[in-house]
């Protein structure tokens, strides 16, 4: 079984913030085709913040997570911040106990992450939100490990199936938010959402892969 260590894993999340910076642009162009197109400045502003006071600190990926989820629900605007606030949280305290994190708790982390973002939100699968990569990353990251593949294995399940399901929310009808007001004009264009969401499990997956040790 192989796992990582949460201790000076912190890391992890700084390589996340560098992502969203560095997509910035792409992702606020992608939101103003059907949003306020403000998605990537809220999120590189959020992440830039939090990356501050991480660095330096030699926290671990739980002490990383609540600070980067207590910047967004707490300090950007927008309505992607308390949502991806909400998950990071959950996210930390999942995990804040563990000295070393293996793929079954890997697995509960991500669906405490996603409890919370139900818990504050009303969008399902199928609105062309976030949950539309969220949701199917999570499920192809348990079916690979019920499956007997490797923690490793597993991420790459989910990067990819993540990135299926941002790219599926190109062919969806806006549910939610502000896209919603457009209708069927909101077809044949990615969700800011769910992109994000695709670039920070993709971001996330990798900095754990290249920390993973034989148990």
């Amino acid at each position: 079984m192989q796992q990582f260590q949460n201790a000076g894993s912190g890391d992890i999340v700084l390589s996340l913030a560098d992502k969203i910076i560095e997509n910035r642009a792409y992702l606020s162009e992608i939101d103003g085709k059907i949003g306020d197109g403000d998605h990537g400045v809220n999120m590189a502003k959020g992440f830039g913040m939090a990356a501050e006071r991480i660095k330096g600190a030699g926290m671990s990926l739980a002490e990383a997570l609540d600070t980067l989820g207590t910047v967004l629900m707490t300090e950007i605007g927008g309505s992607m911040g308390p949502l991806y606030g909400v998950m990071c949280t959950q996210f930390a305290e999942t995990i804040e106990k563990f000295d070393h994190i293996d793929a079954p708790t890997f697995s509960t982390m991500l669906h405490n992450g996603l409890d919370g973002i139900h818990a504050i939100g009303s969008a399902k699968v199928g609105d062309k939100t976030l949950l539309d990569a969220l949701v199917p990353a999570i499920t192809a990251f348990d079916a690979a490990t019920a499956d007997g593949q490797s923690f490793g294995e597993a991420l790459q399940a989910l990067v990819a199936a993540s990135e299926a399901g941002r790219d599926s929310t190109r062919d969806l009808v806006a549910k939610i938010g502000r896209a919603s007001r457009l209708g069927e004009r909101s077809l044949g264009v990615l969700d800011a959402g769910a992109t994000s969401c695709a670039l920070i499990l993709k971001s996330l997956a990798a900095g754990v892969e290249m920390r993973l040790q034989p148990a």
